[in-house]
């Protein structure tokens, strides 16, 4: 290739079980269709098993970004600030030489060490993570896609939101087939798609790396016609749950307070009521929503697809599709991304090698993480490797497949302590620093550590929707003992290292990769 391209889409919250291609790989039908999301299956790999390494947004992109686990980021819940210090995605990707462009958003709370305690930023979720340079705003308080809503002669009330209500003057707030007051010329997934293909055709045929948001399918669930009923709610797959939420509660206080205290409101424009008071029908016809909030973001990748072939670009580009984390969608009574489910961590991967490496069209089965993401962009374009990621490059799965060495279990991360909108510490009687638990899954067994409430252990095999909690039977002391101890040393092997390569010595300076193989930095010989 003469030139190199990146277009990294990173969509916001779609769930791994929503991916038409890995449905048909296992011999399932499936319950929605895009074309688009296709057309990269088809040319690329598709990772079944892959993780974000923490949720919510913040947490997910912060480790997206700068291939740290949470435990080493600490920017762990929105709100949180992102240490300066952190090589970034952006920071690698301008050392290469490439303009760090960005459509949309990293939910990056900045350092309050080298920022004013008065800048905007702080009235936010998030501003812009270092590096980055915007080419389509939609943080802080998605100004920039109201201004072009309005711009494009769109009224806007008083209360902007009310554009995610659905149409009609007797439309009922909550679950809907209808679509939406906005059309979808005008709807945030348009907005994105305009300012990336106004960016890339300004480029005039220079290399890019274009990280590419759209906010979609996050809530508020309401989707613009034709999409709001282009899938149909008995389609649905049901929602994973019991017999009642109460029942549900009693695994652990974590989940019992996420199902007390979840609103509606935080999904549906103006809605009433506590998100498990969603009836099966209800959770169906917001999962065939869901789809079609889906099909309209894979519409719109679609003319990105279609610009890059036009033009050529398609043969020098890697294409990234991934999603910074999932949601519940009614399983196990929740919505939204939070506590230690599948549903909110497990998010669709994709990666289109223009190399063509001879795997185009398969589905890997390996474990894969979020983190794993920089370093596949750095090696991909010629970098090295930053000593303090905690992910390993995926550059191998695209030619020859796994490593011998590849990681035999996914870990994941959720931080609960109290923010401005919810409060679980409060009410769980922790501490900030009590309030947080890691994961350490196979395919046979998932075990959940917290720091001050009691864990979780499922065998996931003979429990696969994660109901029966084995943590205290006596005939499984041995397996969590096991599973806990591996929690350990996955913690302890990556625990911050950003110094530890580099050894003094009679010598000078040295550095030692992970073999321990040393190399002199020292530029001038020893005076003795």
């Amino acid at each position: 290739m003469s030139r190199k391209n990146v277009l990294f889409i990173v969509v916001d919250q779609w769930r791994a079980d929503f991916v038409p291609h890995i449905m048909r790989a296992e011999g399932r039908e499936p319950f929605l269709d895009t074309p688009n999301l296709d057309r990269l299956c088809r040319t690329g790999v598709t990772f079944k098993n892959h993780v974000t390494t923490a949720v919510p947004c913040g947490p997910a992109r912060a480790s997206l970004l700068t291939g740290l686990y949470q435990m080493n980021h600490r920017a762990v819940q929105n709100t949180i600030p992102l240490d300066r210090r952190h090589l970034t995605l952006a920071t690698a990707l301008r050392d290469l030489g490439y303009d760090a462009a960005l459509v949309g958003y990293t939910t990056t709370v900045p350092d309050p060490r080298t920022t004013s305690p008065n800048d905007p930023a702080f009235q936010s979720l998030g501003d812009l993570m270092q590096g980055w340079r915007s080419v389509g705003a939609f943080e802080p308080n998605m100004d920039g896609y109201f201004g072009w809503v309005a711009q494009k002669g769109f009224p806007l009330g008083e209360r902007r939101q009310d554009i995610w209500l659905p149409e009609g003057e007797d439309a009922t707030p909550g679950v809907t087939n209808r679509p939406s007051r906005i059309p979808k010329e005008l709807s945030d997934s348009a907005f994105f798609t305009e300012r990336a293909l106004t960016y890339l055709k300004g480029r005039g045929g220079r290399p890019f790396f274009l990280h590419m948001g759209y906010y979609r399918p996050h809530p508020p669930f309401v989707a613009p016609a034709p999409y709001h009923n282009m899938f149909e709610a008995k389609a649905m797959p049901h929602p994973v749950r019991a017999a009642d939420w109460q029942h549900e509660s009693q695994q652990h206080p974590l989940l019992d307070f996420y199902l007390r205290q979840t609103r509606q409101a935080s999904f549906f424009e103006s809605a009433s009521g506590h998100g498990h008071e969603l009836s099966e029908a209800d959770i169906l016809q917001l999962r065939a929503t869901y789809c079609g909030m889906i099909r309209e973001v894979d519409d719109n990748i679609g003319k990105l697809l279609d610009h890059l072939e036009e033009t050529g670009q398609i043969d020098d580009t890697l294409i990234v599709f991934t999603s910074d984390h999932g949601e519940q969608l009614g399983d196990h009574y929740l919505l939204g991304k939070i506590g230690y489910f599948d549903e909110s961590f497990r998010v669709p991967l994709v990666i289109c090698d223009p190399r063509n490496m001879g795997r185009n069209g398969e589905v890997e089965e390996a474990f894969t993480e979020s983190i794993d993401l920089m370093p596949t962009l750095i090696e991909w374009l010629g970098g090295e490797v930053p000593q303090v990621c905690d992910g390993r490059s995926l550059t191998s799965f695209l030619s020859t497949g796994k490593p011998a060495d590849w990681r035999t279990e996914l870990h994941y991360e959720y931080d609960f302590r109290d923010i401005f909108y919810s409060q679980p510490q409060q009410d769980l009687a922790l501490t900030s620093s009590e309030s947080s638990l890691c994961v350490i899954q196979d395919e046979k067994y998932k075990y959940v550590h917290f720091s001050a409430l009691p864990p979780l252990f499922f065998d996931l095999q003979a429990d696969p929707g994660q109901f029966r909690n084995l943590a205290q039977d006596i005939s499984f002391a041995p397996l969590v003992r096991d599973y806990a101890q591996k929690a350990l040393s996955w913690r302890l092997k990556h625990a911050d290292r950003s110094l530890t390569h580099y050894r003094s010595s009679p010598q000078g300076l040295l550095t030692r990769d992970e073999q321990g193989s040393p190399t002199s930095l020292r530029t001038r010989p020893v005076v003795e």
